[in-house]
């Protein structure tokens, strides 16, 4: 019904950048909030940012002035731009979003696959 599908992660050295993307697909009425979120090894998943319908952005303390969210509604399309990338930025990010699937229904969480993102020094 809807899928989340990640591209753009890989390995860069420190410093570099990265442009992750988030294609929504499948059918639905509208999707709402939608956010990255970071996993690394042996911690627990982390909101890097968020972007709602309206536009608003939302970032983590360790990646405001470094990443940039934003939505192409009409590609129904999320980007991540992450610039001066750290060694502790590596981790699977992941794709989230609040999804509407049908006027009558309330809204769903839908998660994609996930991309590694590693940064070496």
């Amino acid at each position: 019904q809807v899928q989340l599908v990640e591209s753009g992660g890989g390995l860069v050295q420190a410093g570099g950048s990265l442009r992750l993307s988030c294609a929504a697909s499948g059918s639905f009425f509208s999707i709402n909030s939608m956010g990255w979120y970071r996993q690394a090894p042996g911690k627990q998943r982390e909101l890097v940012a968020a972007v709602t319908s309206a536009l608003d952005t939302n970032y983590a303390d360790s990646v405001k002035g470094r990443f940039t969210i934003s939505r192409d509604n009409a590609k129904n399309t999320m980007y991540l731009q992450m610039n001066s990338l750290k060694p502790k930025d590596t981790a699977v990010y992941y794709c989230h979003a609040m999804v509407k699937t049908t006027a009558w229904r309330p809204s769903y969480d839908y998660w994609g696959q996930g991309t590694q993102v590693t940064v070496s020094s």
